[in-house]
Order: C-alpha cells, then structure tokens, then sequence
C-alpha cells in the first residue's frame, strides 16, 4: 500500500515561491511507481517469508535512503523531537498499515487490493472531524458516502466473488488514514526528516522482536529484493514528499492514484492477474470521490 502506504506525507505544503507543477507531477508518478514495485516484491516475498519477515527488512534497509535524506536535509539538527509518543503512536500504525497490506496483497490480487486501499481518504475525511476538529460539510460527507458505494462494489460481500482478504486492506486504508491525520498533526512542530527516522526505528525494532518466531533464512538470490523493499519504500516516500513540496496538493494528489496503473501492470506480467469490469468500476467511483475530496478541503482552506 500503497500504499505501505504511511509514509506519504500530502500535509507538507508547497513553497509559493518555488512552485512548480511540472516537477512535482513527475516526483509523485515515480514516487508511485517506486512504492507499487515494492509492494510487488512484497506480494512475491509473501510465497516463500512470513509476513513480519517481510516488514523487518523493508523497515531495516529503509535505513539506507533515509540517512542520505537526513545528511541532505540538514543531519542531526533535524531529528530532536517534542513528541516522542506521537512518533511511536506513529510507528506502531504504520506498522499495522504494512503488515496487513502486505498480508492482503499475499492472498489477493494486487491490483484489487491497491483499488480497496483508495478508501483511504474516506477516512481520513472523517477521522479529521473527530481528531483535528475540522470541519466538513454536506458535499464531502455525500461525497465519502459515494466513495463507500464504490468500495461495496470492489469487494461485493455476500457474493460468491467476496475475498476475505479485502477487509485486511479496508483495515489498512483506515490504519493509513490514522496515520495520515498524525502526520499532520506532527508536520506542524517536526522535520519530515525526523517523522521518517522515528518511524522507520519503531517499525524495525518491533518488527525484529517478532523474528524469533518464524524466521526463514533469506536465500541468496533473494537478497536482492530485501534490500530493495527498503530502498524502494524509503526513495518513494522522499519522491512524495518532494512532490508536495513542489506544487501544490490540489495539483501532485490525484497523480497518486497512478499507482492502479503500476498495479494492473505488475499483477499481469507477474501474476496474470487482471481487475473485472465491477472493480474498474468501483475504482472509478473511489478515484472521483477522492479528488472531489480534496477538491472541497482546498476550497475550504482558501475561505
């Protein structure tokens, strides 16, 4: 998820004096394609490691793009922190968000997995009315109403063509709109820098307690992609953030959703895998919804 979703930070605003749409637009659709790659090696991964294995080494060389992004963004000035329980309540969802993903995405096709985690701003939606006390009116609550009808759609319960695994993904949707309004939240006093460390060292540690337990030896020729799951999680997130700093989020979120494309692309090369015409669909009406979504929060915030 994209998601693994809960590292993309949409709440870092775009420098007026440095905007410029051309370059975010191309930040966030390789940003895109970076995190749905890594999802595909996840998916992969899934047949021969358990799940938690998994999420250790995506956390643990994530390492490797975030210390580069630190040392570039300013080194240790950037990572003192006032909230150090945000950070780890941060951690510990983030956590949650990829492991379910990545167990969904294990037994589901990717493809439809990626159209189910576009819920996400439904979420986020509503979750900012009770967390941050914004305000929405009539139009965007119609408007995360559509956008359920478009998630019913995609995953039909009650029909013999209903995955189980959906409801890990709509979990995660919801895990990722937590952390999304935390990310916000945390945005206003701390370094982006600062939220990728704090969040990454949470998710390693707790990940690698849990090794113990199920631990598979990597094979050789799978280190590679182990290393990579990092790599490409770590330099996506670094796209988006760079994205939103570019242009403004009204421009660089809709281009998020390209990760379907990416996903289409991957499940049939990969696994022959192709979404019928009711999750095309269903995804339509989630995309719709949420650039409406997002269309209505920079109005309001313009008012």
């Amino acid at each position: 998820m994209k998601h693994h979703p809960q590292s993309r930070n949409r709440f870092t605003p775009a420098d007026s004096k440095h905007d410029n749409s051309p370059q975010g637009i191309a930040w966030v659709l390789l940003g895109m394609a970076l995190l749905t790659v890594m999802d595909a090696i996840a998916k992969w991964l899934s047949a021969t490691y358990p799940i938690n294995e998994i999420v250790f080494f995506r956390s643990f060389f994530a390492f490797l793009p975030i210390t580069l992004i630190v040392v570039l963004t300013g080194g240790r000035a950037t990572l003192p922190t006032r909230r150090p329980g945000l950070h780890f309540l941060r951690g510990v969802l983030g956590l949650f968000t990829v492991s379910t993903f990545f167990l969904a995405i294990s037994m589901m096709p990717l493809a439809d997995a990626t159209a189910v985690a576009f819920a996400s701003p439904l979420f986020i939606t509503a979750l900012s009315v009770v967390l941050l006390g914004e305000q929405v009116g009539i139009r965007r609550w119609t408007a995360v109403l559509i956008g359920l009808v478009g998630v019913a759609i995609i995953i039909r319960p009650g029909t013999g063509v209903f995955q189980p695994a959906a409801l890990l993904v709509l979990a995660a949707a919801f895990s990722y709109a937590v952390v999304g309004v935390l990310t916000r939240r945390l945005s206003y006093t701390e370094s982006t820098a600062a939220i990728m460390v704090y969040t990454a060292l949470v998710q390693t540690v707790l990940s690698g307690l849990s090794l113990p337990f199920s631990w598979v030896t990597p094979r050789i020729e799978h280190w590679p992609m182990l290393v990579g799951l990092g790599i490409l999680g770590g330099f996506g997130q670094m796209c988006i953030v760079q994205a939103f700093r570019r242009a403004p989020a009204s421009v660089i979120a809709p281009f998020e959703y390209s990760t379907i494309v990416w996903a289409i692309a991957l499940g049939f090369l990969l696994w022959r895998e192709l979404p019928d015409l009711w999750t095309i669909a269903g995804t339509v009406i989630l995309i719709a919804t949420g650039i409406y979504i997002l269309h209505r929060e920079v109005a309001q915030r313009r008012r």
